[in-house]
Protein backbone atom coordinates (compact mmCIF):
# COMPACT_ATOMS: atom_id res chain seq x y z
CA UNK A 1 0.00 0.00 0.00
CA UNK A 2 2.65 2.19 1.21
CA UNK A 3 4.70 1.49 -2.05
CA UNK A 4 1.27 2.61 -4.36
CA UNK A 5 0.78 5.78 -2.26
CA UNK A 6 5.03 6.38 -3.15
CA UNK A 7 3.91 5.68 -6.79
CA UNK A 8 0.91 7.81 -7.05
CA UNK A 9 3.01 10.62 -5.19
CA UNK A 10 5.41 10.70 -8.18
CA UNK A 11 2.90 10.71 -10.95
CA UNK A 12 1.43 13.66 -8.91
CA UNK A 13 4.20 15.66 -9.36
CA UNK A 14 4.37 14.58 -12.90
CA UNK A 15 1.09 16.03 -13.44
CA UNK A 16 1.92 19.28 -11.83
CA UNK A 17 4.51 19.98 -14.30
CA UNK A 18 2.21 19.11 -17.19
CA UNK A 19 -0.60 21.81 -15.45
CA UNK A 20 2.24 24.38 -15.19
CA UNK A 21 2.91 23.75 -18.66
CA UNK A 22 -0.64 24.62 -20.28
CA UNK A 23 -0.92 27.38 -17.53
CA UNK A 24 2.05 29.24 -18.86
CA UNK A 25 0.54 28.93 -22.49
CA UNK A 26 -1.90 31.98 -21.11
CA UNK A 27 0.67 34.59 -21.79
CA UNK A 28 0.95 33.85 -25.90
CA UNK A 29 -2.75 33.03 -26.72
CA UNK A 30 -4.69 36.30 -24.43
CA UNK A 31 -2.53 38.63 -27.02
CA UNK A 32 -4.60 37.21 -29.74
CA UNK A 33 -7.87 37.87 -28.02
CA UNK A 34 -8.53 41.51 -28.77
CA UNK A 35 -11.51 41.72 -25.29
CA UNK A 36 -10.88 43.28 -21.96
CA UNK A 37 -8.86 40.88 -19.57
CA UNK A 38 -12.36 40.47 -17.63
CA UNK A 39 -13.96 39.34 -20.67
CA UNK A 40 -10.95 36.55 -21.77
CA UNK A 41 -11.44 35.41 -18.15
CA UNK A 42 -15.15 35.22 -18.54
CA UNK A 43 -14.84 33.51 -21.87
CA UNK A 44 -12.18 31.15 -21.18
CA UNK A 45 -13.69 30.00 -17.82
CA UNK A 46 -17.21 29.45 -19.40
CA UNK A 47 -15.11 26.98 -21.88
CA UNK A 48 -12.83 25.13 -19.35
CA UNK A 49 -16.37 24.86 -17.16
CA UNK A 50 -17.84 22.77 -20.44
CA UNK A 51 -14.86 20.97 -20.79
CA UNK A 52 -14.36 19.79 -17.43
CA UNK A 53 -18.48 18.66 -17.17
CA UNK A 54 -17.82 16.26 -20.55
CA UNK A 55 -14.77 14.94 -19.74
CA UNK A 56 -15.53 13.89 -15.89
CA UNK A 57 -17.90 11.31 -14.69
CA UNK A 58 -19.72 11.13 -11.27
CA UNK A 59 -19.83 14.94 -10.60
CA UNK A 60 -21.44 15.80 -7.25
CA UNK A 61 -22.42 19.50 -6.39
CA UNK A 62 -23.62 19.18 -2.92
CA UNK A 63 -22.27 22.79 -2.44
CA UNK A 64 -20.49 21.32 1.28
CA UNK A 65 -18.32 24.31 2.60
CA UNK A 66 -14.94 23.55 1.29
CA UNK A 67 -16.53 23.10 -2.13
CA UNK A 68 -17.51 26.91 -2.00
CA UNK A 69 -14.47 28.15 -0.84
CA UNK A 70 -12.53 26.11 -3.63
CA UNK A 71 -15.02 27.91 -6.05
CA UNK A 72 -14.95 31.37 -4.58
CA UNK A 73 -11.15 30.85 -4.06
CA UNK A 74 -10.88 29.75 -7.96
CA UNK A 75 -13.15 32.81 -9.35
CA UNK A 76 -11.29 35.17 -6.91
CA UNK A 77 -7.87 34.39 -7.71
CA UNK A 78 -8.71 34.43 -11.83
CA UNK A 79 -10.80 37.87 -11.40
CA UNK A 80 -8.32 39.83 -8.84
CA UNK A 81 -5.47 38.77 -11.09
CA UNK A 82 -6.97 39.89 -14.56
CA UNK A 83 -7.72 43.13 -12.97
CA UNK A 84 -3.99 43.45 -11.33
CA UNK A 85 -2.44 43.29 -14.58
CA UNK A 86 -4.64 46.27 -15.60
CA UNK A 87 -3.46 48.39 -12.73
CA UNK A 88 0.28 47.20 -12.29
CA UNK A 89 2.66 45.54 -14.27
CA UNK A 90 2.27 41.67 -15.72
CA UNK A 91 5.38 40.87 -14.20
CA UNK A 92 4.46 42.62 -10.75
CA UNK A 93 1.44 41.09 -10.93
CA UNK A 94 2.84 37.18 -11.50
CA UNK A 95 5.59 37.62 -8.70
CA UNK A 96 2.90 39.29 -5.86
CA UNK A 97 0.14 36.39 -6.90
CA UNK A 98 3.13 33.58 -6.73
CA UNK A 99 3.76 34.54 -2.72
CA UNK A 100 0.96 32.18 -2.03
CA UNK A 101 3.48 29.20 -0.97
CA UNK A 102 3.85 31.99 1.96
CA UNK A 103 0.44 32.08 2.71
CA UNK A 104 -0.01 28.04 2.67
CA UNK A 105 3.23 27.23 4.85
CA UNK A 106 1.89 29.98 7.10
CA UNK A 107 -1.57 28.20 7.42
CA UNK A 108 -1.52 24.85 5.75
CA UNK A 109 -0.76 23.53 9.54
CA UNK A 110 -3.57 25.51 11.14
CA UNK A 111 -6.39 24.30 8.11
CA UNK A 112 -5.31 21.13 6.05
CA UNK A 113 -2.53 19.87 9.23
CA UNK A 114 0.61 19.76 7.16
CA UNK A 115 2.98 21.82 8.36
CA UNK A 116 6.35 23.48 6.46
CA UNK A 117 9.44 22.28 6.94
CA UNK A 118 12.67 23.77 6.74
CA UNK A 119 13.56 23.25 3.40
CA UNK A 120 10.16 24.27 2.57
CA UNK A 121 10.84 27.59 4.01
CA UNK A 122 14.34 27.36 2.38
CA UNK A 123 12.60 26.40 -1.09
CA UNK A 124 10.11 29.15 -0.91
CA UNK A 125 13.11 32.03 -0.24
CA UNK A 126 14.80 30.81 -3.30
CA UNK A 127 11.85 30.71 -5.32
CA UNK A 128 10.82 33.94 -4.55
CA UNK A 129 14.27 35.89 -4.79
CA UNK A 130 14.81 34.05 -8.59
CA UNK A 131 11.31 35.20 -9.55
CA UNK A 132 12.39 38.72 -8.73
CA UNK A 133 15.87 38.68 -10.64
CA UNK A 134 14.10 36.73 -13.51
CA UNK A 135 11.59 40.12 -13.70
CA UNK A 136 14.05 42.46 -12.09
CA UNK A 137 13.93 44.66 -15.57
CA UNK A 138 9.75 45.05 -15.26
CA UNK A 139 9.19 45.50 -11.45
CA UNK A 140 7.83 48.45 -10.39
CA UNK A 141 7.64 49.43 -6.72
CA UNK A 142 4.14 51.93 -8.06
CA UNK A 143 1.02 50.62 -9.01
CA UNK A 144 -0.24 50.25 -5.41
CA UNK A 145 -3.63 49.42 -5.91
CA UNK A 146 -2.49 47.12 -8.53
CA UNK A 147 -0.05 45.75 -6.08
CA UNK A 148 -2.35 44.84 -3.50
CA UNK A 149 -4.71 42.74 -5.80
CA UNK A 150 -1.48 40.77 -7.07
CA UNK A 151 -1.11 40.43 -2.96
CA UNK A 152 -4.37 38.93 -3.01
CA UNK A 153 -4.89 37.26 -5.68
CA UNK A 154 -2.10 35.42 -4.37
CA UNK A 155 -3.55 34.92 -0.81
CA UNK A 156 -7.04 33.35 -3.03
CA UNK A 157 -4.39 31.27 -4.98
CA UNK A 158 -3.49 29.31 -1.48
CA UNK A 159 -6.89 29.56 -0.37
CA UNK A 160 -8.32 27.43 -3.30
CA UNK A 161 -5.48 24.80 -2.96
CA UNK A 162 -6.37 23.88 0.40
CA UNK A 163 -9.77 24.10 -0.17
CA UNK A 164 -9.10 21.37 -2.89
CA UNK A 165 -6.55 19.91 -0.93
CA UNK A 166 -9.33 19.88 2.09
CA UNK A 167 -11.17 17.22 -1.05
CA UNK A 168 -8.70 15.04 -1.69
CA UNK A 169 -10.95 12.34 -0.17
CA UNK A 170 -14.09 13.20 -2.41
CA UNK A 171 -13.51 15.17 -5.85
CA UNK A 172 -11.75 18.62 -6.14
CA UNK A 173 -13.48 18.88 -9.58
CA UNK A 174 -16.76 20.27 -8.43
CA UNK A 175 -15.23 23.14 -7.04
CA UNK A 176 -12.99 23.70 -10.33
CA UNK A 177 -16.35 23.89 -12.56
CA UNK A 178 -18.33 26.17 -10.01
CA UNK A 179 -15.51 28.71 -10.07
CA UNK A 180 -15.22 28.97 -13.45
CA UNK A 181 -19.15 29.64 -13.88
CA UNK A 182 -18.72 32.21 -11.19
CA UNK A 183 -15.90 33.52 -13.17
CA UNK A 184 -18.25 33.89 -16.35
CA UNK A 185 -20.93 35.49 -14.50
CA UNK A 186 -18.50 38.25 -13.73
CA UNK A 187 -17.20 38.60 -16.78
CA UNK A 188 -20.15 38.33 -18.83
CA UNK A 189 -21.25 42.36 -18.32
CA UNK A 190 -17.76 42.42 -20.76
CA UNK A 191 -18.28 39.86 -22.93
CA UNK A 192 -21.03 41.65 -23.95
CA UNK A 193 -19.71 44.59 -24.43
CA UNK A 194 -16.38 42.74 -26.16
CA UNK A 195 -16.03 43.00 -29.58
CA UNK A 196 -16.17 40.38 -32.38
CA UNK A 197 -13.01 38.16 -32.68
CA UNK A 198 -11.26 37.22 -35.57
CA UNK A 199 -10.61 33.46 -36.70
CA UNK A 200 -7.30 33.26 -35.06
CA UNK A 201 -8.49 35.38 -31.44
CA UNK A 202 -11.42 32.64 -31.47
CA UNK A 203 -9.23 29.82 -31.64
CA UNK A 204 -7.00 31.23 -29.01
CA UNK A 205 -9.59 31.62 -26.68
CA UNK A 206 -10.96 28.12 -27.33
CA UNK A 207 -7.45 26.91 -26.34
CA UNK A 208 -7.19 29.24 -23.51
CA UNK A 209 -10.51 27.68 -21.94
CA UNK A 210 -10.00 24.10 -23.25
CA UNK A 211 -6.04 23.65 -22.38
CA UNK A 212 -4.87 26.63 -20.46
CA UNK A 213 -7.73 26.30 -17.80
CA UNK A 214 -9.53 22.83 -19.07
CA UNK A 215 -6.70 20.12 -19.25
CA UNK A 216 -4.14 21.96 -16.52
CA UNK A 217 -7.20 22.00 -14.32
CA UNK A 218 -8.20 18.06 -15.24
CA UNK A 219 -4.72 17.35 -14.23
CA UNK A 220 -4.32 19.17 -11.38
CA UNK A 221 -7.72 17.90 -9.77
CA UNK A 222 -5.98 14.14 -10.03
CA UNK A 223 -2.72 15.40 -8.19
CA UNK A 224 -3.79 17.22 -5.62
CA UNK A 225 -5.17 14.09 -3.96
CA UNK A 226 -1.65 12.88 -3.93
CA UNK A 227 0.50 15.78 -2.80
CA UNK A 228 0.61 18.40 0.04
CA UNK A 229 -1.08 21.84 -0.88
CA UNK A 230 2.43 23.29 -0.63
CA UNK A 231 3.32 20.96 -3.27
CA UNK A 232 0.54 21.69 -5.01
CA UNK A 233 1.82 25.59 -5.66
CA UNK A 234 5.75 25.05 -5.33
CA UNK A 235 5.58 22.84 -8.39
CA UNK A 236 4.05 24.58 -10.74
CA UNK A 237 5.71 27.86 -9.79
CA UNK A 238 7.66 27.47 -13.04
CA UNK A 239 4.15 28.74 -14.75
CA UNK A 240 5.23 32.23 -14.66
CA UNK A 241 8.79 31.63 -15.58
CA UNK A 242 7.59 30.04 -18.63
CA UNK A 243 4.99 31.93 -19.62
CA UNK A 244 7.20 34.84 -20.35
CA UNK A 245 9.24 32.54 -22.19
CA UNK A 246 6.92 31.46 -24.85
CA UNK A 247 6.51 35.07 -25.39
CA UNK A 248 10.15 35.85 -26.02
CA UNK A 249 10.27 32.94 -28.31
CA UNK A 250 7.22 34.22 -30.24
CA UNK A 251 8.74 37.66 -30.34
CA UNK A 252 12.21 36.62 -30.89
CA UNK A 253 13.32 38.52 -27.75
CA UNK A 254 16.35 37.44 -25.63
CA UNK A 255 15.80 37.47 -21.85
CA UNK A 256 19.06 39.28 -19.68
CA UNK A 257 21.54 37.28 -18.31
CA UNK A 258 19.60 38.71 -14.91
CA UNK A 259 16.39 36.88 -16.62
CA UNK A 260 18.24 33.97 -17.22
CA UNK A 261 20.05 33.61 -13.60
CA UNK A 262 16.51 34.00 -11.92
CA UNK A 263 14.92 31.33 -14.15
CA UNK A 264 17.74 29.22 -13.46
CA UNK A 265 17.50 29.82 -9.94
CA UNK A 266 13.82 28.71 -9.58
CA UNK A 267 13.73 25.91 -12.08
CA UNK A 268 16.64 24.38 -9.29
CA UNK A 269 15.05 24.89 -6.76
CA UNK A 270 12.05 23.70 -7.56
CA UNK A 271 13.68 20.24 -9.31
CA UNK A 272 15.37 19.48 -5.97
CA UNK A 273 12.36 20.51 -4.41
CA UNK A 274 10.44 17.64 -6.06
CA UNK A 275 13.56 14.97 -6.01
CA UNK A 276 13.71 15.44 -2.61
CA UNK A 277 9.76 15.15 -2.37
CA UNK A 278 10.11 11.47 -4.26
CA UNK A 279 13.08 10.31 -2.50
CA UNK A 280 11.01 10.76 1.20
CA UNK A 281 8.21 9.48 -0.36
CA UNK A 282 9.88 6.19 -1.32
CA UNK A 283 11.82 5.94 2.06
CA UNK A 284 8.59 6.24 3.46
CA UNK A 285 7.50 3.14 1.37
CA UNK A 286 10.69 1.20 2.02
CA UNK A 287 9.92 1.33 5.88
CA UNK A 288 6.87 0.18 5.63
CA UNK A 289 6.72 -3.46 6.17
CA UNK A 290 5.14 -5.56 2.98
Amino acid sequence: MARVKSSAHSRALGLLTLAALCWSLGGVLIKNVAWSPLAVAGGRGLIAALFLVVTNRGLRFHFSRDQILGAVGYAACTVTFCIATKLTTAANAILLQYTAPVWIALFGAWFLGERATRADWLTIAVVLGGMGLFFADSLELDHIRGNVLAVVSGICFAGMTMALRKQKDTSATESIILGNLLAFLIGLPWILRAPGLSAAGWTSLALLGLVQLGVSYWLYARAIKHVTALEAVLIPVIEPILNPVWVLIALHEKPTPLALGGGALVLGAVTLRAVASVRASRRRASLVPT
